[in-house]
């Protein structure tokens, strides 16, 4: 992902391996926040996203503000997991693993 300007934050969902489950989280530098949820997966670190093991992009969105993107995460946060699902399969239909694609 090149950058949209100086200031980028985004959005993002992960899933487990099974996309059974999802978590939405905010970042400034998404590819480090992804490896971040990774490592603690591997060192069995006890949070959410490493015991569920939920480190594979399947949705992101960047913003140019912080505000905007917290905004945005807790909008999404609210939303039951049928309007989750909706979201992440209008912009990626077949689930694909992201994480290859992050910059």
């Amino acid at each position: 992902m090149k950058p949209l300007g100086t200031h980028n934050y985004f959005v993002y969902i992960t899933t487990n391996i099974n996309k059974k489950v999802l978590y939405t989280g905010v970042s400034n530098n998404l590819k480090r926040r992804l490896f971040e949820h990774k490592e603690a997966a591997v060192n069995g670190e006890n949070h959410f996203t490493s015991k569920y093991k939920v480190f594979y992009l399947v949705y992101w969105e960047r913003f140019s503000y912080i505000y905007q993107a917290i905004e945005r995460e807790k909008q999404i946060k609210g939303w039951r997991r049928s309007k989750k699902i909706e979201l992440i399969t209008s912009f990626n239909p077949e689930w694909k693993f992201l994480n290859g694609e992050v910059e």
